[in-house]
């Protein structure tokens, strides 16, 4: 049984316009690296850290947004349901790879010290300027699909095995019994591709730019 996975553009990337992108894209490169240099090839291991933070952004900027609409008496118009579904999203990414990479203490220790960090220092970024930091989650997003293409070339050149898809994952996406390693890795990725185009559409609406009509389309239904 095939399984049934959107369209996605991996090459997709925003333009650099002024100084709050530059930040966002230098801070996303500095990170990058950092998980290059720590995770090397580990694509497994590297998805259970980066999946812990990425699930991070999504609920601090639902509960700033709420927050804010409480404060004002305004509508969200949308943001919070879509905020609230991308930190499940990927939370269920992590749950998926933690079966698949079993985690060590190190590493659990490493996802602990992380996330902390990277929580209070995108709370206050998310306080001072939101824009940026929609932006910087999409440059993370970027990074994830480019992360994941690579997992997916390792996978069809035999140096990483394609095990079957956990239980965990065939039962959020609803994927058939023979699913397999890759086909988790392409769903995932579309998943990060869609986070991608939202967070960047949010920067460019905050900014008072045009923005575009798949930057906020909802998740793509699955069979």
């Amino acid at each position: 049984m095939t399984v049934a996975i959107p369209l996605v553009d991996p090459a997709r990337h925003h333009p650099v316009r002024g100084f709050s992108d530059r930040f966002a894209l230098a801070v996303t490169k500095l990170l990058r690296f950092c998980a290059d240099t720590f995770f090397a090839k580990r694509y497994g291991h590297r998805a259970i850290v980066l999946e812990t933070v990425a699930a991070v952004p999504g609920m601090v900027g639902a509960t700033l947004t709420h927050l804010r609409c409480l404060r004002r008496m305004e509508d969200d118009k949308g943001w919070i349901r879509i905020l609230m579904e991308e930190a499940e999203n990927e939370r269920m990414h992590l749950m998926t790879f933690i079966e698949i990479a079993k985690p060590t203490f190190f590493e659990r220790m490493v996802v602990l010290f992380v996330q902390w960090v990277f929580y209070l220092g995108f709370f206050g970024l998310y306080l001072v300027h939101a824009r940026t930091a929609h932006r910087l989650v999409g440059y993370f997003e970027e990074e994830a699909v480019t992360s994941y293409t690579h997992y997916l070339q390792e996978i069809d050149e035999g140096r990483a095995a394609n095990v079957p898809a956990p239980a965990i994952a065939k039962r959020y996406w609803k994927m058939p019994e023979d699913a397999t390693l890759r086909d988790v890795v392409l769903i995932v990725r579309a998943d990060e591709a869609h986070h991608r185009d939202v967070n960047h559409g949010f920067a460019a609406e905050l900014a008072g730019q045009s923005v575009d009509p798949r930057d906020h389309a909802p998740y793509p239904e699955r069979a």
